[in-house]
């Protein structure tokens, strides 16, 4: 079943459907991120049914974002979306693969890319039922290298590669992104609180740049009394709800 929610009040409206990957906080988290400036040109692997490219225009609207999405079904649902929110010439999707990035875009052509990747080596664990849901999780149509690989070749040189990804993966992860030519330059950990272990990694990384990692502090998901903490409330607009 599909549904229309809004990001916040007066602010852009998403679709998604129950039968494809739903939106995840790891979307919003990551949409924090970059840093945001207008005219920069953004590119979205595995780009869903445009979530993040909207989260990203809702921060930052004079950014231009493309979208790269395997599922034919996943990427009628972004156009619809930016047709709705009146995006088109700010939030395109292009349906294909981004094993085969060189056939459809030009290299160097983007200062920056985000990707929401799947997680899990195809070889860990019980797979989801749904394929939808299976291509999302576990690395069966991409794996972490490719992905490097394909945001390397878009990158200018000094463009930034921001993504979010499992902490038992870093290691993997600081790899394939040295290995194709992007510097690590900030992380930062998400943990719900902070005795708690980090759930997810937040990772900036730089086409050409010197080495230098900065860790930043973690992001905390609870305060003690397990509310929302105020940065979580802003990164999901709450703020903005309680305006009169």
């Amino acid at each position: 079943m599909e549904h229309w929610d809004l990001l916040c009040p007066g602010g852009y409206r998403i679709l998604y459907d129950d039968a494809l990957f739903p939106p995840g906080t790891d979307s919003f988290l990551l949409s924090s991120l970059p840093r945001l400036k207008p005219g920069l040109r953004v590119c979205d692997l595995g780009s869903g049914s445009g979530l993040l490219g909207l989260l990203l225009l809702q921060r930052q609207p004079g950014l231009t974002v493309t979208g790269v999405e395997l599922s034919l079904e996943s990427s009628r649902l972004a156009e619809r979306a930016a047709a709705e929110n009146r995006l088109t010439d700010h939030l395109k999707t292009l349906h294909g693969d981004l094993r085969e990035i060189r056939s459809l875009l030009p290299t160097g052509s983007f200062d920056l890319v985000v990707s929401n990747p799947p997680y899990f080596s195809p070889h860990t664990g019980k797979l989801a039922e749904r394929a939808a849901i299976r291509s999302a999780r576990a690395e069966l149509t991409c794996s972490l290298e490719e992905l490097c690989a394909a945001a390397s070749y878009l990158l200018r040189w000094g463009g930034s590669f921001c993504l979010v990804h499992r902490p038992e993966r870093l290691t993997d992860l600081l790899c394939s992104l040295r290995s194709h030519a992007m510097e690590p330059k900030r992380l930062r950990l998400v943990c719900k609180r902070p005795e708690s272990p980090p759930s997810l990694v937040l990772l900036d990384a730089r086409r050409g740049g010197k080495p230098g990692l900065s860790i930043e502090p973690p992001l905390l998901l609870q305060t003690d009394t397990g509310s929302p903490t105020p940065e979580l409330d802003a990164i999901y607009f709450r703020q903005q709800e309680d305006r009169p």
